[in-house]
């Protein structure tokens, strides 16, 4: 049997100065989208020297400034697809993009979908399709168990568990698994390598649900990175859903409709 070695993906020993000079760079990002916004930039607004400013920031958001920069620029076209009647093109140049063409392959390849069909979608896909583009030896692959916990299960709907290669929850995942509720889990075949585990699912209220059922807040958890070597058993994966903070890296794929069924 392998092990899949656990670590967590974010310090939870980050001093809280740490945390509020990057919370001003993500508050700086939001406010300017569609402009240039330079390293240099972001560690003035972060008040730290341009080196250690990159190391805390990676230190607290789990990814690169440039990278979480990239993934608010895309999260913020999703938001405008699904709630204006901006064209594509206006929503590209709006979230900093000089292509459409550009703009359109960067949001496919890491959302899921098309910016038209994530639009014509609402936001939400009916299933998630995950990445078969690389051929995996079975015998050389392990099963990941674990379990997702929430501190208000009767709030959550279905539960997504993707395995990706990057902290951020974009693109197609390897694996993926889909539950009614928190609870157990299983991946299968998954193959050696280094690998994060991510949860989402979305709080609803039923106090405050509206006819539609969609609204509510998005719920994340992580476990990562995952290194599967072989000759080491596996441990099992412990998962807490938590409402998502602004320094949490934006979940870019598009959201599994819960009221789909599977």
């Amino acid at each position: 049997m392998q092990r899949a070695a656990t670590t967590s993906t974010i310090d939870e020993r980050v001093p809280a100065g740490i945390e509020q000079a990057v919370s001003r760079v993500i508050t700086a990002m939001r406010e300017n989208l569609g402009e240039t916004l330079t390293i240099d930039d972001m560690a003035r607004a972060a008040m730290y020297s341009k080196f250690h400013f990159s190391r805390a920031f990676q230190r607290v958001t789990g990814v690169s400034p440039g990278r979480f920069l990239s993934a608010m620029r895309l999260q913020e076209a999703k938001r405008l697809l699904v709630t204006t009647s901006l064209s594509v093109t206006e929503i590209s140049h709006r979230v900093g993009y000089s292509s459409v063409g550009t703009f359109g392959s960067r949001f496919c390849s890491t959302v899921g979908v098309s910016p038209t069909t994530y639009r014509r979608l609402g936001g939400y896909c009916s299933k998630i399709v995950t990445d078969d583009r690389r051929p995996v030896r079975v015998d050389h692959t392990v099963t990941l168990r674990g379990t997702v916990h929430s501190s208000s299960p009767e709030y959550e709907s279905s539960v997504f568990i993707g395995l990706f290669r990057e902290p951020i929850p974009q693109g197609r995942p390897l694996r993926c698994a889909v539950l009614d509720a928190p609870g157990a889990f299983e991946l299968a075949d998954v193959p050696q390598g280094t690998w994060y585990v991510l949860a989402q699912s979305v709080m609803t209220d039923p106090a405050e649900q509206t006819d539609g059922g969609q609204d509510g807040q998005v719920s994340v958890g992580s476990h990562g990175p995952i290194t599967v070597r072989p000759g080491q058993p596996i441990h099992t994966v412990d998962i807490a859903l938590r409402p998502l903070r602004q320094l949490d890296p934006p979940v870019l794929m598009a959201l599994l409709d819960a009221r789909t069924p599977r």
